[in-house]
């Protein structure tokens, strides 16, 4: 690799409140929608015993990850640390699979922002909304990361406060009894189905902690990135725990949860259940809901451009891509790129179904797939540095090594398996997609060796 110093590179100005609301905004849409379809698959009863077993993998994942975070702090995040512990194979895996999460996570937000919108305002073309905010937003994250991390932090805050606003508005209504009945998979007894429903709807308790490691890829924008980050990674994912819990169970407890099993905006059809659909409190939920989704869909379209930025920088993508606006000191075309490939899957989504689920739910699907594939590789990763590269400055070390991260591998790879085998044809599609990309990086091995030198992925070599 050769060195290039005359591009600018990514701006230094976030401190840890600024990557907690990072961590938390990247994910809190997922406490707003897509986690319901679970209950299609595996009833409320099923859904939280799934989601109890993903937020414990969850947990020993971030106090995993966030060592090799610290260690290496860069915008590739988890491409960063495969490179750095398995070598540009390694990099391309961890990085091509983290580009899927990113890319195809924002595409479901947008869309239901357009179907939240669309409670409001009936008229409102739910596409034309979501194209409108990937064009706002990916126009606010060209403008700077600072005023995007503000603005990030503002709506997560705002998010938070309007969850607590709907558990505190529905609480009276709450019943075990609503909230257990035919909760196996729909029925009112455990069995063999029930248990089959438990694994199918992994992808969707994912969905309640998708993307928290996307703060990871702010590290070079990070003030003290030893310290900050740490405490945004431990903050963020108590915070989304305890929501997660409390939306699922509120809003399954409040009448007939078999009617928000397959829709976009759970929280406001359960709400109208508690206040009727002409209630100032519905409205307000419908407003300011919005914050949870924008932070998430705003915070993702930083995840993965710096994700784009860091590829392009090291050869897997074309070099363009890791171009940095000279004024905003942005990874610009990587914004821009991602919302591309956004856009398209928003006008897909009318005659697009794969197993009869819509295209939502296949996009979710999508995006835990390369999710996954990233854990995997992240946490083999650690055990592979601390192996060879004992030496290595570690400022967060992982507690109870090697117990939590080999419990999050072990888990990681049972949802794997879970997956593929209950999503077969997506799975073959993330794998074609996967195959092509070792396609491009089988032949584009001269740009990877012509790319700026990067002491962070190759001190190990």
């Amino acid at each position: 690799m050769q060195t290039n110093s005359a591009q600018p590179g990514l701006k230094r100005m976030l401190g840890s409140f600024h990557l907690w609301g990072i961590a938390v905004g990247l994910v809190i849409s997922g406490e707003y929608f897509g986690w319901s379809y679970g209950w299609a698959q595996s009833g409320t009863l099923g859904f939280l015993i799934t989601s109890l077993a993903i937020a414990a993998m969850y947990c020993a994942f971030i106090f995993s990850f966030t060592e090799l975070t610290t260690s290496i702090p860069h915008a590739g995040g988890p491409f960063a640390y495969a490179y750095r512990a398995f070598g540009p194979t390694g990099g391309f895996i961890a990085g091509f699979a983290t580009l899927i999460e990113f890319v195809f996570a924002p595409p479901a937000i947008s869309m239901a922002i357009g179907a939240y919108l669309n409670v409001q305002f009936p008229s409102l073309d739910p596409k034309w909304v979501a194209v409108s905010a990937y064009l706002v937003f990916m126009g606010l994250n060209i403008l700077g990361v600072g005023i995007a991390a503000t603005f990030e932090l503002l709506v997560t805050l705002l998010a938070i406060f309007e969850l607590l606003v709907f558990m505190g508005v529905v609480a009276p209504g709450f019943e075990w009894a609503n909230f257990a009945r035919g909760g196996w998979a729909g029925m009112d007894s455990f069995s063999p189905v029930a248990l089959s429903g438990i694994f199918a709807a992994i992808p969707f308790a994912i969905w309640f902690f998708l993307a928290i490691e996307g703060a990871a890829m702010a590290a070079e924008e990070a003030k003290d990135p030893k310290r900050t980050i740490p405490r945004a990674f431990i903050g963020g994912i108590l915070t989304l725990s305890l929501l997660a819990m409390g939306v699922m169970l509120f809003a399954g407890g409040v009448g007939d949860w078999t009617q928000l099993s397959n829709i976009n905006d759970p929280l406001p059809q359960a709400m109208k259940m508690i206040v009727g659909s002409n209630s100032g409190w519905l409205h307000m939920l419908v407003w300011l809901g919005l914050f949870g989704l924008v932070a998430s869909f705003h915070g993702i379209i930083m995840g993965y451009s710096r994700q784009i930025f860091a590829l392009g920088r090291a050869g897997y993508l074309p070099a363009s891509l890791a171009r940095v606006h000279p004024r905003f000191r942005t990874p610009h075309r990587a914004i821009l790129a991602g919302g591309v490939v956004g856009i398209a899957a928003i006008f897909s989504d009318s005659f697009v179904t794969i197993g009869g689920l819509p295209l939502t739910a296949n996009i979710v699907t999508m995006s835990v797939f390369g999710a996954i594939v990233m854990y995997i590789t992240s946490m083999a990763a650690l055990f592979k540095l601390r192996r060879s590269e004992p030496a290595l400055s570690r400022p967060f070390r992982a507690p109870w090594f090697p117990f939590a991260p080999a419990f999050a591998l072990v888990m990681a790879v049972i949802c794997l398996v879970a997956m593929v085998y209950y999503n077969t044809l997506l799975a073959l599609i993330f794998a074609a997609m996967m195959l092509l990309g070792y396609g491009w990086f089988r032949a584009t091995r001269s740009a990877r060796e012509s790319a700026v030198f990067d002491p962070q992925l190759t001190a190990s070599k």
